[in-house]
């Protein structure tokens, strides 16, 4: 049977933690949903592990779509979430939701856009009109240039208080989802308590409702230096179909992450 928003909204409701991993191809969705992992990410990450790019930014629309595609080819019961990659939902919410029906027709089952309230009145529009939406927040990889780099958010008082705001403003504007990456851990416990919604941390410590990391950073497949939220869970798994079971029992018992992979 398919993952739908209904189930994953029914795990979260009864307190089971959803796991997420980054696909995307058709091989690895087999592989990942058989074991067990709930949510696979179409993220726009592809464009440093698949394409060898610094950052996310030279990914396209037609790369997602492709590459949803092939997910989707490929999984026949995890849900499927898509990126929408940079320049594509900074738009109007008319030319957003263009973007978007290109993704759910490819498969998609939601799309995730990055930043905070700015883009409450586009996800609004986005949700009306039938397209579930994935809200981002923290770091945003898409705006690495404006950030200054990839540096943990939320550390100042003044930061704190536009995540808890923008969190809740977008949950009102109708976001499904909220992802929180790269923030300290009290403050992703903070805003998921306060959340009626699942949260999913990358880097935002053990309190969220769901966690992902990218495929390759689980398997231990860096680009230069290991992130501290990352584990590599291969270093103790005889294969690929281990470690990933061993990723989804560690995020759904709570093991995953720890203290060590946690900003303080």
């Amino acid at each position: 049977m398919k993952t739908t928003i209904t189930t994953l909204q029914k795990m979260y409701q009864d307190g089971e933690k959803f796991a997420i991993l980054t696909c995307y191809d058709a091989l690895f969705a087999t592989i990942l949903e058989n074991c067990g992992i709930d949510v696979l990410l179409v993220g726009d990450s592809l464009g440093n592990v698949i394409q060898g790019e610094t950052t996310t930014l030279s990914v396209t629309l037609d790369n997602m779509i492709y590459h949803t595609r092939c997910v989707a080819r490929g999984a026949e019961k995890a849900f499927i979430m898509a990126d929408m990659p940079f320049g594509t939902s900074q738009l109007s919410p008319g030319q957003t939701f263009d973007n978007a029906t290109k993704l759910l027709a490819a498969g998609a089952q939601m799309v995730k856009i990055e930043g905070g309230q700015i883009m409450a009145e586009t996800i609004h529009f986005l949700t009306q009109r039938g397209i579930p939406v994935c809200a981002h927040i923290g770091l945003t990889p898409q705006s690495v240039h404006q950030l200054g780099g990839y540096r943990i958010q939320g550390n100042t008082d003044s930061a704190e208080k536009q995540l808890i705001e923008d969190a809740q403003i977008l949950e009102q504007s109708g976001a499904t989802f909220l992802l929180m990456e790269m923030i300290p851990a009290t403050l992703a416990k903070q805003i998921t308590d306060i959340l009626t919604i699942p949260s999913i941390g990358i880097g935002a410590g053990r309190a969220c409702s769901a966690q992902v990391l990218v495929l390759h950073d689980m398997l231990g497949l860096y680009q230069g230096k290991k992130a501290k939220f990352v584990k590599n869970f291969m270093a103790n798994a005889g294969s690929i179909q281990e470690a990933v079971s061993d990723y989804v029992n560690a995020v759904k018992t709570n093991q995953f992450p720890a203290s060590e992979h946690e900003f303080q």
